[in-house]
């Protein structure tokens, strides 16, 4: 049997690409090559695109060649250019191992949708909806999921910080992780925290902070079938959890703690699990992705945020949670690709 040629795409122009590379890092040691031929399909920071020989943290430097996903569907998958001219491979599938913007806000679906390959996670439109966290909540309130109080600053807009009841968060409304994030405890802060986030996003999201601790979902699937890995919660020492901030996240980070399975009662553990997957439908998430809610003192959840191609490093949480349910690497790949190519799990 013919193995799957299986793009894997990874880089990118944003703030995340050196976790992007990091991710695909763990994608390629846990692909089963008994079943898949890859092709490393790296995005330097400039934007140019190289067929590689792997995600290593020099793979610029190593044996690249210049490469495009070709939009004409006659043609072929990948233009490899090379000797004055170029070659073709035609992939069964993509992995967009990419993360925040042009790679986790629906850019990159666009492209893999007008090529016609068969691509893993979300799709264009609930990708969109899920970057955009005003989009996010508006659309998560419809479906009876509480979220954040908030409001939106858009580029050159005022704000009176009198008007507001703190502490409140400042983040950039479309970017990933926690960049450009700010915590705002006294009204003297909201401008700069404003400017901070603007640097990421020129619309910024301003919300109340919610009191509770923080707990993931992970998801695996499509529509009614839906697998969800082991629940974990943030533990904090001080200040507020940033994710992909440290200068050497393998370590851990300096004020928080993942704790896998989370310690949470039994039936706050239900809640969770069963409002992140109604937030999942609701947004018309498929393939994969992460939930992030606040679980109350009162038992009472509340959404923070969806990730639609969370962290797939070593230290991520989306793998970790799922290698507590028994779901390794190796399986996760599994199931993205025959997502990707059948729309459910076999």
């Amino acid at each position: 049997m013919d193995k799957l040629k299986v793009g894997i795409i990874f880089g990118g122009c944003s703030e995340e690409h050196p976790v992007s590379i990091k991710s695909a890092q763990e994608v390629a040691k846990g692909i089963d090559l008994a079943k898949y031929e890859p092709f490393y399909i790296g995005i330097a920071k400039s934007g140019a695109w190289k067929l590689c020989d792997g995600p290593g943290p020099d793979w610029e430097n190593g044996n690249c060649h210049p490469a495009v996903l070709s939009p004409d569907r006659s043609v072929g998958g990948l233009l490899v250019l090379e000797h004055g001219g170029y070659s073709t491979i035609n992939l069964d599938v993509v992995l967009p191992i990419l993360h925040g913007k042009l790679g986790e806000d629906g850019a990159v679906q666009g492209l893999l949708e007008i090529t016609g390959i068969p691509y893993a996670g979300c799709d264009v439109q609930s990708s969109a909806l899920c970057m955009d966290k005003t989009l996010t909540y508006q659309i998560v309130r419809n479906a009876g999921i509480a979220t954040p109080k908030f409001w939106t600053v858009a580029a050159n807009e005022n704000i009176d910080p009198e008007q507001l009841t703190y502490p409140v968060f400042t983040k950039p409304v479309r970017s990933g992780s926690s960049f450009g994030v700010s915590k705002v405890s006294h009204p003297e802060e909201l401008l700069p925290a404003v400017e901070a986030a603007r640097q990421y996003d020129s619309k910024v999201l301003i919300e109340e902070a919610v009191v509770g601790g923080e707990v993931g979902c992970s998801i695996l699937g499509n529509e009614l079938d839906l697998i969800v890995g082991e629940l974990d919660r943030v533990a904090l020492s001080h200040g507020f959890f940033k994710i992909h901030q440290e200068e050497n996240p393998e370590s851990g980070s300096e004020n928080s703690m993942f704790i896998v399975p989370a310690d949470i009662p039994e039936e706050s553990r239900s809640l969770v699990q069963e409002t992140a997957k109604t937030i999942y439908r609701a947004l018309g998430c498929s393939g994969l992705a992460r939930v992030d809610l606040f679980l109350k003192e009162d038992g009472s959840v509340v959404l923070n945020e969806v990730n639609t191609l969370p962290g797939l490093t070593s230290y991520s949480r989306y793998p970790r949670m799922m290698a507590a349910a028994g779901i390794s690497m190796t399986e996760m790949i599994d199931r993205m690709v025959t997502l990707a190519l059948t729309g459910k799990i076999r």
